[in-house]
This record gives C-alpha cells, sequence and structure tokens, in this order.
C-alpha cells in the first residue's frame, strides 16, 4: 500500500514539541563518519523501501554519493512517519516531502526546511476505477462514491470540488486496503500510479483505468527532497553534492541497469518484489513522471517559480493558504543544476 499522501498543516507545532525531546539526541550536528572522512547525513523517506525512491538507492549502491563526499544513511518509512515533523526536530538532516501540499505546510508551520529537489514533475497520484463505460475522464466521477483517506479530504478534494463540482456526501472512507475496491465493480478509489494498478489487475487480472490527477490540470510536484535550513545555509556544499548525485542516480535507475538500487531496495523490504519493482519502475518511464521536459532525459530533478507560483494561487485562491504566505519559503531552486539541452 501506499505512503499517506499529504502532511497535515493544523497540529503540526503541537506535534513538534512533543517529539522534539524525542529525537533531538539523534542529532548531533555535522558528523563524520568513522574511518572513510565522509559527512554522515541521514535522509528520511516517507514510505517504505520501493522503485518509486529508486534514484536514491541508485546513488547509493554505485557510489555516486560517496564520490561526492557523502555517506548517506537512507531510513526508509512506514505508515506514520511525518518527514516533516523529523526534520523539525533535528532528527534528519534531508527527507522525503510527499508533495507540494506537504512543503507548503511545513512552510506555514514554521518547520526549517526548504525543497531542494522535485523526484516527480507530475504528482503520481490518481483515482482508479475498474473499466467501466459511465466513467472516461475524473469529471464523470461527479456523485459517484469515492475511497479516499482522511488527510485528502481536507487537500487534493478540495481541488477536486472545484475542479469538477465533486462534493464532500461522495467521500466513502480508504484505509489503504484494496479489498473493497476488487470486490466492488462500481468501486473508485484514490492510488499512486506506480503501485496499486499494478497490484489490481495481478489480483484481478483485468487492468484498472487510471485518471491521474496532473493530466487533468493538478499542478503539484511529488516526492520533494527537503533539506534543513540550517544544513543549506551552513553546508550548502553538502545539498549541492546530495542533490547532484541524486539526480545521477535517478538517471541510472531509470536507463541503465536498476539491479544495484534494487538490490538495496530488497535488502530494506525484502516484501518488494522483482515484479513490484519492474511495474514500478515502467510507470515511472511510460507516464514520464521524472521528467520537467518531456522530450530531454536531462531534466530530472528540476523545479520552476512558476509552477510553485501556479501551484500556491490555485491552492489560496481556494482558501487553503493565506495570500500573506511566500511561497518561496518552502522551496530553493540554488541547488540544481542545468536541466541540460
Amino acid at each position: 500500500m501506499r505512503r499517506n499522501w499529504i502532511f497535515p498543516a493544523l497540529g503540526v507545532l503541537a506535534a513538534l514539541a512533543l517529539i522534539v525531546g524525542i529525537f533531538s539526541d539523534m542529532y548531533r550536528g555535522p558528523k563524520r563518519a568513522k574511518n572513510n572522512g565522509l559527512r554522515k547525513i541521514t535522509f528520511a523517506l516517507d514510505w517504505k523501501a520501493e522503485a518509486e525512491y529508486g534514484g536514491f538507492y541508485q546513488a547509493k549502491a554505485l557510489g555516486l554519493y560517496a564520490a561526492r563526499g557523502l555517506d548517506v544513511d537512507i531510513r526508509a518509512g512506514g505508515p506514520n512517519t511525518n518527514v516533516p515533523q523529523l526534520l523539525g526536530a533535528k532528527a534528519v538532516e534531508l527527507g522525503i516531502g510527499s508533495n507540494s501540499f506537504t512543503v507548503l505546510n511545513a512552510a506555514q508551520a514554521g518547520i526549517p526546511a526548504k525543497a531542494v529537489l522535485a523526484v516527480f514533475q507530475k504528482d503520481p497520484q490518481c483515482l482508479i476505477t475498474h473499466p467501466r463505460d459511465d466513467v472516461n475522464a475524473i469529471g464523470d466521477m461527479k456523485g459517484k462514491p469515492i475511497m479516499i483517506a482522511d488527510a485528502v479530504a481536507s487537500t487534493i478534494w478540495v481541488w477536486l470540488k472545484a475542479k469538477f463540482g465533486f462534493s464532500d456526501d461522495q467521500i466513502r472512507k480508504y484505509t489503504f486496503n484494496l479489498a473493497p475496491f476488487l470486490a466492488d465493480p462500481g468501486a473508485i478509489q484514490q492510488g499512486y500510479v506506480t503501485s496499486e494498478p499494478y497490484t489490481i489487475e495481478k489480483a484481478t487480472g483485468v487492468k484498472p483505468e487510471v485518471y491521474l490527477f496532473a493530466d487533468a490540470g493538478y499542478p503539484g510536484y511529488g516526492s520533494l527532497v527537503m533539506a534543513r535550513k540550517e544544513l543549506i545555509e551552513k553546508e550548502p556544499a553538502v545539498v549541492k553534492a546530495f542533490v547532484e548525485a541524486s539526480i545521477e542516480g535517478w538517471r541510472s535507475y531509470l536507463n541503465e541497469d536498476a539491479t544495484p538500487g534494487n538490490k538495496l531496495i530488497k535488502a530494506s523490504n525484502p516484501e518488494m518484489a522483482d515484479d513490484l519493482l519492474a511495474a514500478g519502475t515502467a510507470n515511472m518511464r511510460s507516464y514520464k513522471l521524472l521528467l520537467a521536459d518531456a522530450a530531454n532525459p536531462k531534466s530530472i530533478g528540476q523545479m520552476s517559480d512558476e509552477k510553485w507560483r501556479e501551484f500556491f494561487d490555485t491552492m489560496s485562491a481556494l482558501g487553503m493558504y493565506p495570500k500573506s504566505l511566500n511561497p518561496k519559503d518552502a522551496y530553493t531552486l540554488d541547488f540544481l543544476p542545468p536541466a541540460g539541452p
């Protein structure tokens, strides 16, 4: 099952106060790994190891981080992982923000971290149906029951209501269990285009219909690398090295032999079978999720002021963010290399 989609904006500071004491002793400032002289970095994922993080594991497996002076500890997450809280509590220096909401919500809550790289240029979030004649686009789902998680109801659902006229009485509880969907031919549920569709097809023998929010105009990024502001300000070379090695790792993972990265993924998550890894990688390629420019294979990891502004303006117009919030407090473009021709 996929990770929680959205980092909630409310209650963050209270939660932070509770966990600072727990995690503060895990952080000792800049660390040098014993013997090898490399800068020790802890990088937190927001879910278990899987293909959606393949570029990071590939960079580690191929020694791309080490070649740039880094010893990167990739810490897999799970259902209760809250990366922005870990960043705020100084438990980790870098981590994955699931999507643009996560990053902006963290900025609004005063968490001292910024996005420095966007893995997915098109957010992989989607709605999934069984093959059916009455639904051919997201707009056709108006008035029909849709299974979504609680966090989605206060974020992306607001955009769906404004865009397609959805209403709250359509919402049904989604618990990240595929059983209700598999049992009901009329079911509609949230999903991640790289994972649930393959799992559903494997279980039923029938390929489900997938409706990517990004294809309907949703402007957000997905799976962003967030860095603590302290690291950005005091050790910018470390951030730059991590960003460059990660981008190189993603290029290798998608376009070359992914075996080195997959070995590390399976070591971290033994449930991650080869067919699931292959399907995730294939979907990332086919949907061109990582390319800022679909015609440019080097445009991995990019962000732009224009796209961030579009996301912020869209969501603030729906009342989700105050106009006084500066979206540039949530990200920086300073560490991104040129996309190349």
